[in-house]
Protein backbone atom coordinates (compact mmCIF):
# COMPACT_ATOMS: atom_id res chain seq x y z
CA UNK A 1 0.00 0.00 0.00
CA UNK A 2 1.28 3.48 -0.83
CA UNK A 3 2.24 5.86 1.97
CA UNK A 4 -0.17 8.67 2.72
CA UNK A 5 0.60 12.08 1.25
CA UNK A 6 0.66 14.49 4.17
CA UNK A 7 2.59 17.49 2.79
CA UNK A 8 2.11 19.87 -0.10
CA UNK A 9 4.78 22.15 -1.53
CA UNK A 10 3.57 25.38 -3.12
CA UNK A 11 6.17 26.80 -5.49
CA UNK A 12 5.71 30.57 -5.37
CA UNK A 13 9.15 32.01 -6.04
CA UNK A 14 8.52 33.41 -9.54
CA UNK A 15 8.81 37.09 -10.39
CA UNK A 16 5.36 37.42 -11.98
CA UNK A 17 6.66 39.45 -14.91
CA UNK A 18 3.48 38.99 -16.97
CA UNK A 19 1.67 41.19 -14.42
CA UNK A 20 4.21 44.00 -14.22
CA UNK A 21 4.18 46.71 -13.04
CA UNK A 22 1.81 45.66 -10.21
CA UNK A 23 3.96 42.64 -9.29
CA UNK A 24 6.84 44.99 -8.57
CA UNK A 25 5.13 45.49 -5.21
CA UNK A 26 2.55 42.67 -4.91
CA UNK A 27 3.31 38.98 -5.58
CA UNK A 28 1.03 37.60 -8.29
CA UNK A 29 -0.11 34.92 -5.81
CA UNK A 30 -1.65 37.70 -3.71
CA UNK A 31 -3.73 39.16 -6.53
CA UNK A 32 -7.45 38.92 -5.72
CA UNK A 33 -9.91 36.35 -6.96
CA UNK A 34 -12.96 38.24 -5.76
CA UNK A 35 -12.18 39.11 -2.11
CA UNK A 36 -9.52 36.43 -1.46
CA UNK A 37 -5.97 36.20 -2.76
CA UNK A 38 -5.23 33.48 -5.30
CA UNK A 39 -2.98 31.66 -2.83
CA UNK A 40 -5.91 31.05 -0.46
CA UNK A 41 -7.76 29.06 -3.12
CA UNK A 42 -4.68 26.86 -3.51
CA UNK A 43 -4.48 26.20 0.23
CA UNK A 44 -8.22 25.46 0.30
CA UNK A 45 -7.73 22.87 -2.45
CA UNK A 46 -4.93 21.28 -0.42
CA UNK A 47 -6.89 21.10 2.83
CA UNK A 48 -10.02 19.88 1.02
CA UNK A 49 -7.81 16.98 -0.13
CA UNK A 50 -7.01 16.11 3.52
CA UNK A 51 -3.40 17.34 3.43
CA UNK A 52 -2.52 19.27 6.56
CA UNK A 53 1.07 20.49 6.04
CA UNK A 54 1.98 23.23 3.56
CA UNK A 55 5.50 24.28 2.61
CA UNK A 56 5.87 27.54 0.69
CA UNK A 57 8.90 27.85 -1.59
CA UNK A 58 9.38 31.59 -1.98
CA UNK A 59 11.99 34.13 -3.03
CA UNK A 60 13.27 36.95 -0.89
CA UNK A 61 10.73 39.76 -0.89
CA UNK A 62 7.72 37.42 -1.24
CA UNK A 63 7.27 36.74 2.48
CA UNK A 64 3.79 38.27 2.41
CA UNK A 65 2.54 35.03 0.80
CA UNK A 66 3.39 32.99 3.90
CA UNK A 67 2.71 35.86 6.31
CA UNK A 68 -0.89 35.98 5.10
CA UNK A 69 -1.54 32.76 7.03
CA UNK A 70 -0.05 34.01 10.32
CA UNK A 71 -2.28 35.11 13.24
CA UNK A 72 -3.22 38.81 13.24
CA UNK A 73 -4.10 39.59 16.89
CA UNK A 74 -4.39 43.37 16.46
CA UNK A 75 -6.74 43.05 13.49
CA UNK A 76 -8.74 40.38 15.31
CA UNK A 77 -9.11 42.68 18.33
CA UNK A 78 -10.27 45.53 16.09
CA UNK A 79 -12.89 43.39 14.36
CA UNK A 80 -14.09 41.98 17.67
CA UNK A 81 -14.43 45.48 19.14
CA UNK A 82 -16.52 46.49 16.13
CA UNK A 83 -18.68 43.39 16.43
CA UNK A 84 -17.73 42.34 12.90
CA UNK A 85 -17.87 38.65 13.71
CA UNK A 86 -18.14 37.43 10.11
CA UNK A 87 -14.87 39.04 9.04
CA UNK A 88 -13.30 38.11 12.38
CA UNK A 89 -13.96 34.43 11.69
CA UNK A 90 -12.57 34.75 8.14
CA UNK A 91 -9.32 36.13 9.57
CA UNK A 92 -9.03 33.72 12.52
CA UNK A 93 -9.47 30.62 10.37
CA UNK A 94 -6.44 31.33 8.14
CA UNK A 95 -3.68 30.13 10.54
CA UNK A 96 -5.79 27.10 11.42
CA UNK A 97 -6.11 25.85 7.84
CA UNK A 98 -2.84 23.88 7.95
CA UNK A 99 0.64 23.73 9.48
CA UNK A 100 2.63 26.23 7.46
CA UNK A 101 6.35 26.61 6.88
CA UNK A 102 8.52 28.37 4.34
CA UNK A 103 11.81 27.82 2.55
CA UNK A 104 13.66 30.05 0.11
CA UNK A 105 14.75 29.34 -3.43
CA UNK A 106 18.17 30.99 -3.62
CA UNK A 107 17.89 31.89 -7.31
CA UNK A 108 15.34 31.44 -10.13
CA UNK A 109 16.90 28.25 -11.48
CA UNK A 110 13.88 26.22 -12.52
CA UNK A 111 11.10 24.13 -11.03
CA UNK A 112 13.40 21.22 -10.22
CA UNK A 113 15.69 23.57 -8.30
CA UNK A 114 12.70 25.04 -6.40
CA UNK A 115 11.44 21.60 -5.37
CA UNK A 116 14.94 20.62 -4.22
CA UNK A 117 14.86 23.62 -1.86
CA UNK A 118 12.01 21.92 0.04
CA UNK A 119 13.86 18.64 0.57
CA UNK A 120 14.59 19.12 4.28
CA UNK A 121 10.95 20.08 4.90
CA UNK A 122 9.55 17.13 2.97
CA UNK A 123 11.84 14.39 4.28
CA UNK A 124 11.49 10.83 3.02
CA UNK A 125 7.79 10.95 2.30
CA UNK A 126 5.66 11.31 -0.82
CA UNK A 127 4.45 14.87 -1.29
CA UNK A 128 2.34 17.05 -3.54
CA UNK A 129 3.61 19.99 -5.57
CA UNK A 130 1.30 22.78 -6.67
CA UNK A 131 2.03 25.67 -9.01
CA UNK A 132 -0.34 28.41 -7.85
CA UNK A 133 -0.81 29.96 -11.29
CA UNK A 134 -3.32 27.20 -12.03
CA UNK A 135 -6.65 27.78 -10.28
CA UNK A 136 -9.00 24.86 -10.91
CA UNK A 137 -12.78 24.81 -10.71
CA UNK A 138 -13.91 21.21 -10.12
CA UNK A 139 -16.44 19.23 -8.15
CA UNK A 140 -13.72 17.02 -6.65
CA UNK A 141 -10.55 18.98 -5.81
CA UNK A 142 -7.92 18.39 -8.49
CA UNK A 143 -5.39 17.25 -5.90
CA UNK A 144 -7.89 14.76 -4.49
CA UNK A 145 -8.40 13.35 -7.99
CA UNK A 146 -4.65 12.71 -8.13
CA UNK A 147 -4.54 11.17 -4.67
CA UNK A 148 -7.27 8.75 -5.69
CA UNK A 149 -5.06 7.62 -8.59
CA UNK A 150 -1.98 7.45 -6.35
CA UNK A 151 -3.68 5.04 -3.98
CA UNK A 152 -4.31 2.64 -6.88
CA UNK A 153 -1.06 3.30 -8.75
CA UNK A 154 1.80 4.25 -6.39
CA UNK A 155 4.40 6.34 -8.16
CA UNK A 156 4.80 9.89 -9.34
CA UNK A 157 1.50 11.31 -10.62
CA UNK A 158 1.20 14.15 -13.14
CA UNK A 159 -1.98 16.13 -13.74
CA UNK A 160 -2.75 16.51 -17.44
CA UNK A 161 -5.43 18.01 -19.62
CA UNK A 162 -6.15 17.82 -23.33
CA UNK A 163 -4.94 20.79 -25.33
CA UNK A 164 -5.17 21.89 -28.95
CA UNK A 165 -2.40 21.44 -31.49
CA UNK A 166 -1.81 25.19 -31.40
CA UNK A 167 -1.08 25.02 -27.65
CA UNK A 168 1.22 22.02 -27.19
CA UNK A 169 4.33 24.17 -27.71
CA UNK A 170 3.57 25.84 -24.36
CA UNK A 171 3.61 22.67 -22.23
CA UNK A 172 5.30 19.44 -21.35
CA UNK A 173 3.44 16.67 -23.17
CA UNK A 174 3.23 13.03 -22.13
CA UNK A 175 3.61 9.86 -24.13
CA UNK A 176 1.91 6.85 -22.60
CA UNK A 177 -0.76 4.19 -22.60
CA UNK A 178 -4.26 4.31 -21.18
CA UNK A 179 -4.65 2.03 -18.15
CA UNK A 180 -8.00 3.29 -16.87
CA UNK A 181 -10.55 6.02 -17.34
CA UNK A 182 -8.47 9.19 -17.49
CA UNK A 183 -5.37 7.36 -16.18
CA UNK A 184 -2.16 6.83 -18.17
CA UNK A 185 1.13 4.99 -17.62
CA UNK A 186 3.72 7.51 -18.80
CA UNK A 187 6.51 6.27 -21.05
CA UNK A 188 7.96 9.61 -22.14
CA UNK A 189 7.85 13.37 -21.68
CA UNK A 190 8.52 16.02 -24.29
CA UNK A 191 9.00 19.62 -23.22
CA UNK A 192 7.26 22.22 -25.41
CA UNK A 193 7.18 20.20 -28.64
CA UNK A 194 6.16 21.45 -32.05
CA UNK A 195 2.62 20.35 -32.94
CA UNK A 196 3.86 17.80 -35.47
CA UNK A 197 6.31 16.32 -32.93
CA UNK A 198 3.97 16.06 -29.92
CA UNK A 199 3.44 12.44 -28.82
CA UNK A 200 -0.10 13.21 -27.62
CA UNK A 201 -2.45 16.08 -26.83
CA UNK A 202 -2.10 15.59 -23.06
CA UNK A 203 -0.32 18.55 -21.50
CA UNK A 204 1.15 18.54 -17.99
CA UNK A 205 -0.33 21.26 -15.78
CA UNK A 206 0.55 22.59 -12.36
CA UNK A 207 -0.05 19.67 -10.00
CA UNK A 208 2.24 16.75 -9.13
CA UNK A 209 2.48 13.98 -6.58
CA UNK A 210 6.11 13.00 -6.18
CA UNK A 211 7.92 10.33 -4.21
CA UNK A 212 11.14 11.22 -2.35
CA UNK A 213 13.39 9.52 -4.90
CA UNK A 214 12.64 12.47 -7.17
CA UNK A 215 15.27 14.40 -5.21
CA UNK A 216 17.96 12.01 -6.42
CA UNK A 217 16.74 12.46 -9.98
CA UNK A 218 16.81 16.25 -9.59
CA UNK A 219 20.35 16.09 -8.19
CA UNK A 220 21.41 14.03 -11.23
CA UNK A 221 19.78 16.42 -13.70
CA UNK A 222 22.20 18.82 -15.40
CA UNK A 223 21.18 22.44 -15.85
CA UNK A 224 19.50 23.21 -19.16
CA UNK A 225 18.66 26.45 -20.91
CA UNK A 226 19.46 29.48 -18.77
CA UNK A 227 21.10 27.25 -16.16
CA UNK A 228 17.70 26.03 -14.98
CA UNK A 229 17.05 22.56 -13.57
CA UNK A 230 13.78 21.36 -14.97
CA UNK A 231 11.45 18.88 -13.27
CA UNK A 232 10.55 17.43 -16.68
CA UNK A 233 14.19 16.38 -17.20
CA UNK A 234 14.33 14.83 -13.72
CA UNK A 235 11.12 12.89 -14.38
CA UNK A 236 12.62 11.51 -17.58
CA UNK A 237 15.46 10.11 -15.49
CA UNK A 238 12.99 8.74 -12.97
CA UNK A 239 11.07 6.94 -15.71
CA UNK A 240 14.04 4.62 -16.20
CA UNK A 241 13.60 3.06 -12.77
CA UNK A 242 10.21 4.10 -11.35
CA UNK A 243 6.62 4.21 -12.63
CA UNK A 244 5.15 7.58 -13.54
CA UNK A 245 1.42 8.00 -14.13
CA UNK A 246 -0.82 10.77 -15.38
CA UNK A 247 -4.30 11.72 -14.20
CA UNK A 248 -6.54 13.64 -16.58
CA UNK A 249 -8.21 16.61 -14.92
CA UNK A 250 -11.96 16.61 -14.44
CA UNK A 251 -12.67 20.30 -14.15
CA UNK A 252 -11.78 23.67 -15.65
CA UNK A 253 -8.33 25.22 -15.27
CA UNK A 254 -7.63 28.95 -15.29
CA UNK A 255 -4.07 30.15 -15.87
CA UNK A 256 -4.12 33.08 -13.46
CA UNK A 257 -0.42 33.65 -14.05
CA UNK A 258 -1.41 35.76 -17.04
CA UNK A 259 -3.92 38.62 -17.10
CA UNK A 260 -6.45 37.02 -19.44
CA UNK A 261 -6.75 33.84 -17.37
CA UNK A 262 -6.93 35.83 -14.13
CA UNK A 263 -9.79 37.92 -15.54
CA UNK A 264 -11.63 34.80 -16.75
CA UNK A 265 -11.35 33.24 -13.28
CA UNK A 266 -12.75 36.36 -11.64
CA UNK A 267 -15.65 36.45 -14.09
CA UNK A 268 -16.42 32.77 -13.42
CA UNK A 269 -16.32 33.10 -9.62
CA UNK A 270 -18.38 36.31 -9.74
CA UNK A 271 -20.98 34.55 -11.86
CA UNK A 272 -21.10 31.62 -9.44
CA UNK A 273 -21.55 33.98 -6.49
CA UNK A 274 -24.38 35.77 -8.29
CA UNK A 275 -26.24 32.48 -8.74
CA UNK A 276 -26.18 31.64 -5.02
Amino acid sequence: MSAAVKKAVIVAAGAGTRFLPITKAIPKEMLPLLSRPLIQYIVEEITASCISEVVFVIAKGKEVIADYFLPAPELEALLEARGDLTRLEEIKVLPQMARFSRVYQSAPLGLGHAIAAARSSVGDEPFAVILPDDIIDSTTPALQQMLDVYRRHPGSILLVEKCGADEVHRYGVIEGETIGRGIYRVSGLVEKPKAEEAPSNLAVIGRYILEPDVFGAIAATPPGHGGEIQLTDALRLLLKTRPVYACELEGTRYDTGEPGGWLQANNTWASKRGKR
